[in-house]
């Protein structure tokens, strides 16, 4: 049996749908699964046992070179990209993206069956009319990782666990392990990583409270703190760490992603704004305590126990706008309320982590 996985974007979506994998592989062991996706979360599940292989978009890079000198080469990679996605004829088609997007390349995909939610789900883009097979619409104010798995369930696919099993390898801790060491950091008791960047606005923190926070971490708690980011958070981690009296780590535009879950896997807490790292910190098993403004954390927040949601509760919130005069949602946020949720998440009896080795 032939299966293709539709889910392109982002990373967070990326690693809620990572069960689904688990879940599709446990009920088919012998079947033939692909994923296809866009390139920004290939490496989450590059090498994740469940998988048999990738088709990967490069959309964004494809719209952008196609007006410019690199046109011909682009058109050239979109047409070889469209043959690899018809190579295969596959027996089911899953679409868990449900955007426009999605539905296009499902309708280009060679396929029997080809499944995802009918109309009536929030921000479709009427992507059910590449499918042959509608699902009833369930409701949007469940978690997506649940949202995801109730797909399954309408297929006949049932799975009570929930399993993410990020393919994180030795290769990867040695590279976190290197990083630590670069910065002085070698067997620490309390490591708190804060990834405090966002792609909205409307989700940032103010940088001087992330910087009290992390002095207040090292001098009260004695902990080693590190900053985790891309490489164009940079200049604001630097800007956040510049603030701090006491030393912490700016590892910023240093990590992959493997290598990022890696980190997160030594740390004994994450902090961080509703953004990529913060799912793959609590996929790998790491207690999260989650600043949330404009987004819903009942829909998207880290997935499992122990994480705690920090949130000022206003009546507008949550808005979903990535755009706001006030943004009073994070500017509400204290930092008293952050350091208290650190350390009680902290003390609190810590499950034991799976730790998921590739050989």
């Amino acid at each position: 049996m032939n299966i293709l996985i539709v889910k392109l974007s982002a990373i967070g979506d990326v690693i809620h749908t990572l069960p689904v994998l688990n879940a599709i592989r446990k009920h088919y062991p012998d079947a033939h699964i692909t994923w296809l996706m866009e390139e920004a979360a290939h490496d989450v599940i590059k090498g994740h046992k469940a998988l048999d292989r990738i088709i990967v978009s490069k959309r964004k890079r494809w719209l952008k070179g196609l007006a410019g000198r690199s046109c011909v080469k682009n058109f050239r990679e979109v047409c070889s990209f469209i043959k690899e996605l018809r190579d295969t004829r596959y027996d089911l088609i899953l679409d868990f993206q449900a955007l426009l997007k999605s539905g296009v390349l499902i309708g280009l995909a060679r396929g029997g069956r080809k499944i995802g939610f009918d109309k009536g789900m929030e921000h479709q883009e009427h992507s059910y009319i590449f499918l042959n097979e509608c699902i009833k619409p369930v409701d949007m104010e469940l978690h997506a990782l649940i949202r995801g798995m109730m797909l399954l369930e309408s297929i006949g696919i049932q799975s009570r666990e929930v399993v993410f099993n990020l393919p994180v390898s030795d290769r990867d801790r040695d590279a976190a392990d290197d990083l630590l060491m670069q910065h002085g950091i070698k067997t620490p008791a309390l490591l708190v990583a804060i990834n405090p960047m966002a792609k909205w606005e409307t989700k940032l923190w103010d940088n001087l409270k992330f910087s009290n926070l992390a002095d207040r971490l090292i001098k009260q708690a004695n902990a080693d703190v590190i900053f985790t980011g891309s490489q164009e958070d940079s200049e604001a981690i630097e800007d956040i760490i510049s603030n701090i009296k006491a030393k912490a780590a700016n590892l910023s535009g240093r990590t992959d992603l493997k290598t990022l879950a890696a980190l997160y896997e030594k740390a004994s807490i994450v902090v961080s704004t509703d953004t990529g790292p913060m799912h793959l910190a609590a996929a790998i098993g790491t207690p999260v305590v989650a600043l949330f403004g404009p987004t819903a954390p009942w829909r998207t927040g880290p997935f499992g126990l122990g994480h705690k949601i920090i949130r000022a509760n206003l009546e507008c919130s949550p808005c979903f706008k990535r755009q706001c005069n006030t943004i009073n949602c994070m500017k509400q946020i204290t930092v008293d309320q952050v350091f208290d949720a650190v350390m009680s998440a902290i003390r609190l009896p810590q499950r034991p982590r799976r730790t998921q080795r590739e050989s």
